[in-house]
């Protein structure tokens, strides 16, 4: 009797998992075979630099040190472009908006004496991904992107005492999971944004105050970066 019962029980727990395992009843089952299809994207951003410093000497005798100790959030929004390559691959093109600023200090070595400027950008990138997804699992679909990006700053500001350049290239890469809703496709999304070009602006005639003009000099060279959580809706 007791085998006989164990017996059963190890059935019913079989049982069990081969229900579990049962695909359920699938939103939108077609959705990722339409050639194009649109969609947007709204979230939130922050903006970094990566910094170099020179470690040059002032006239004063002083070595001047930047650093972003903090991040401040940003706002993004965009639209989705999308174009089925085949059931596991999607070329997309994310033209999107990025509202914020960076808060870099700057610190003298000898004197301890700190300074503290907002460089404030807003950026227009023009992505081109390729999107990776995995197996369909009912409703739940991972995936990963790569690609490269353009990125035009709008909100440069003059005569301040960090200037960067207008435009930045880099490459892009994320992961992110569809849910398959009854009308459209949820899909939080984790974007990292890698610059690869140098956006320092060492030319600065447009200073009206030369004295502001030491902080460029602690630099050679700013890179940017960008972390991005978006929620997109296709």
């Amino acid at each position: 009797m007791r085998r006989l019962l164990l017996s059963l029980y190890l059935v019913s727990l079989a049982a069990t998992g081969v229900m579990a395992q049962k695909e359920r009843v699938k939103n939108q089952p077609y959705a990722d075979l339409k050639l194009f299809h649109l969609g947007f994207h709204v979230g939130l951003h922050t903006q970094d630099l990566i910094l170099t410093n020179t470690g040059a000497t002032t006239s004063g005798g002083d070595v001047w040190f930047a650093e972003i100790p903090s991040y401040s959030p940003g706002f993004s929004v965009g639209i989705i472009g999308d174009m089925f390559m085949n059931p596991y691959f999607n070329l997309r093109f994310i033209p999107s908006i990025h509202f914020g600023d960076k808060k870099i200090v700057f610190k003298a070595y000898e004197s301890g004496e700190e300074y503290t400027t907002t460089v404030r950008s807003n950026y227009l990138t023009l992505p081109l991904e390729v999107k990776y997804s995995s197996f369909r699992l009912n409703n739940y679909r991972p995936y990963l992107t790569a690609g490269m990006y353009g990125a035009f700053d709008l909100g440069r500001k003059k005569g301040e005492a960090i200037l960067l350049k207008g435009f930045d290239y880099g490459i892009t890469v994320g992961i992110g999971c569809d849910i398959y809703l009854p009308f459209f496709k949820l899909c939080p999304e984790l974007k990292f944004h890698f610059g690869l070009r140098d956006l320092l602006e060492t030319n600065r005639a447009d200073l009206s105050m030369p004295e502001l003009g030491i902080y460029t000099d602690a630099l050679s060279k700013a890179s940017s970066r960008m972390i991005i959580l978006t929620f997109n809706f296709e």
